[in-house]
């Protein structure tokens, strides 16, 4: 873990020269792109935009400012993720507000909205979008597809504040519920379902490491069994779905063949599962 520079180092110092010195920092944090957040914490406690930064890389700090930049840093080469940090984190085309009750949104899960604007229907249709945490992927549909019906669960109120907050915000149209999976739905009401559901076994060592040290454990994993959550939804998925309707679910790089297996098993059909833009298995579909 490297050490936090003090707030004297960059108290009345040339903004290129504090930057330098916290990416220098940065850089001993595995998974920083250190210049870039150097720039966003600067930005966070100072007001001035990473624009701003390179045009007047002369303009110093004051006192105060150096004090709250030093804590800021402090804080992420303590490993503590930016995007908690700075309480807000970009997912599709929207700036998402985050805390430590919901997940990060990450570009991967990009690819289950892609997915669903693909697949999903032109005109009308209901949509459900299982643990939505800080509300990315309902929220990212709606704004895309207005005409949609898009409801959102979560069973932690916590992280449904969240997602409200964000709602509410960006004027978008999502009905946002308290619900554990699928028990409570009614048959053949759903167009589309869909979920980022936790799915890391439980003795995973990455769960140890790096930003997921301070995610809710909750939405990272449900047990000893990665796949236990959508075994869980498969469950109830099909009598959910309309005719034509379709489930997608994210989940690991090597849950695969094991998600489609489930799928069939489960007697939807269509079943296959995209990669992400790395190449990896990222998400499995299939359709009543």
């Amino acid at each position: 873990m490297a050490r936090a520079p003090s707030p004297a180092t960059f108290a009345e110092q040339r903004t290129d020269e504090i930057l330098t010195r916290a990416a220098a920092a940065l850089g001993a944090l595995a998974g920083a792109a250190a210049r870039l957040e150097a720039e966003l914490l600067l930005e966070q406690c100072s007001g001035w935009s990473r624009t701003s930064q390179r045009a007047w890389p002369e303009r110093r700090l004051d006192a105060t400012t150096a004090t709250a930049f030093a804590a800021l840093l402090g804080r992420r080469l303590d490993g503590e993720p930016i995007a908690y940090i700075r309480g807000t984190q970009a997912f599709w085309t929207l700036e998402l507000g985050v805390t430590p009750d919901t997940l990060i949104p990450r570009p991967e899960t990009e690819l289950l909205v892609e997915t669903a604007l693909a697949r999903g229907p032109a005109g009308t249709a209901t949509v459900l979008d299982l643990g939505t945490g800080s509300g990315a992927i309902a929220l990212a549909l709606a704004s895309e597809r207005p005409r949609w019906r898009i409801t959102a669960t979560d069973r932690s109120g916590a992280a449904l504040a969240v997602a409200r907050a964000n709602r509410d915000r960006l004027g978008l149209e999502v009905d946002l519920v308290t619900g554990d999976w699928l028990g409570a739905v009614a048959t053949g009401s759903c167009d589309l379902i869909l979920s980022n559901p936790p799915y890391i076994d439980g003795d995973d060592p990455h769960l140890d490491l790096g930003d997921l040290r301070f995610e809710p454990p909750g939405a990272l994993t449900p047990g000893a069994d990665g796949l236990a959550a959508i075994r869980t939804i498969l469950a109830e998925a099909p009598r959910c779905l309309r005719p034509g309707g379709w489930l997608m679910v994210e989940h690991g790089c090597d849950q695969g063949v094991a998600a489609r297996a489930l799928f069939g098993a489960a007697g939807l059909v269509e079943v296959a599962t995209l990669d992400d833009l790395a190449g990896l298995d990222r998400i499995t579909l299939g359709r009543r």
